[in-house]
């Protein structure tokens, strides 16, 4: 299913099913789609990051309940033996982590299944590890924890790094959404918006709040307010 991502640099909202209730994840993001712009998909494989999470099966299945664009952040070791599979289960964008290596071969196979590019980075990978790769990927994604767990605390230096590529992004005109995930909620958004991201992965400041799409709409309202 070829779904639009919208127009580069646009705020956008990227609920993230890792703090969701995975017995009931249809009803859970059919709760907040009002308020979801991208439905982010982490995928873990425990040597990777010390966590598993779901595969293809999972997306193919959630794509029943939402016609948002998949988000699908790869925390795997091999994520290329497997791109094809979440390319056919309906991810959208796939994104990759620039720590394994081979990140212009993953590219390639990225666009030639059609998907849109993402390049990942923990919180101590220095900008100059994706720096070269930046005209060739559509998402840079900064990870503000570093992955495996939902509820950590964000880690606020992670900006510094955000303002760097922000900079990069408008000095050479690209094309290219900023991305951060972990510890996102109503505070450090704003943060993350004024610093140069324009994509908020939220999980359990969603998620795990009594009212989910309450929640989502007021990350919302705090990232548009930042951008004032």
């Amino acid at each position: 299913m070829v779904i639009d991502a919208g127009p580069p640099g646009e705020i956008r909202i990227a609920p993230s099913i890792l703090a969701a209730d995975f017995g009931r994840l249809g009803s859970a993001i059919e709760g907040i789609d009002a308020e979801t712009d991208w439905l982010h998909v982490d995928v873990m494989d425990g040597h990777f990051v010390p966590n598993v999470s779901i595969g293809p099966p999972v997306v193919a299945s959630l794509r029943r309940y939402s016609s948002r664009f998949f988000d699908c952040h790869l925390m795997m070791s091999e994520p290329g033996r497997y791109l094809e599979a979440f390319q056919q289960a309906g991810a959208n964008g796939c994104t990759v982590h620039v720590e394994i290596g081979g990140t212009a071969s993953l590219i390639e196979d990225l666009r030639s299944l059609g998907l849109r590019v993402g390049l990942a980075a923990n919180p101590d990978t220095p900008f100059a590890a994706v720096a070269p790769f930046l005209s060739d990927v559509d998402l840079l994604l900064l990870m503000t924890v570093f992955p495996g767990f939902g509820g950590q605390t964000f880690m606020a230096d992670v900006l510094d790094k955000v303002e760097v590529a922000r900079r990069e992004v408008a000095l050479n005109e690209l094309l290219l959404d900023i991305e951060v995930d972990g510890g996102i909620d109503v505070t450090t958004a704003p943060r993350a918006i004024r610093a140069g991201a324009n994509v908020l992965v939220a999980g359990s400041a969603i998620f795990a709040q009594p009212d989910p799409l309450k929640a989502a709409g007021a990350l919302r309202t705090a990232a548009h307010d930042a951008r004032q």
